[in-house]
């Protein structure tokens, strides 16, 4: 069968229609970032829970603990679930292991609340 421009042109028409229906059907939700932030980074508890993380960091400053370039001061068990400043529940662990669990714990909790 040989192909004209003409039935070429209609055949890539009819490939990009198909695709620009498949794209709608897949559109998810938008986000709205500014919301997010306002909700968990503005919030009184949010503040209060930053400053309480914050605090650890100057406790062991003063304590003449330094932490090395690369590594994070980590809650064993976080505050936001009932964990203390107290040092048998504090670590100092690698920045990148540090973020991919509180990235765990913060998506688990958007699921939850359905908000991600």
């Amino acid at each position: 069968m040989k192909l004209t421009r003409q039935k070429l042109r209609e055949l890539i028409i009819e490939v990009l229609e198909e695709r620009k229906k498949r794209k709608k059907r897949r559109s998810k939700k938008k986000i709205d970032y500014k919301e997010a932030y306002r909700k968990y980074h503005a919030s009184k508890k949010a503040k209060r829970q930053r400053a309480q993380r914050n605090r650890i960091g100057r406790q062991l400053k003063k304590a003449g603990v330094k932490v090395p370039k690369g590594y994070e001061i980590d809650h064993i068990k976080p505050i936001n679930s009932g964990g203390s400043n107290d040092l048998d529940n504090i670590r100092i662990i690698p920045r990148k292991k540090n973020r991919s669990e509180g990235q765990k714990i913060t998506t688990r909790k958007r699921k939850k609340n359905r908000t991600y």
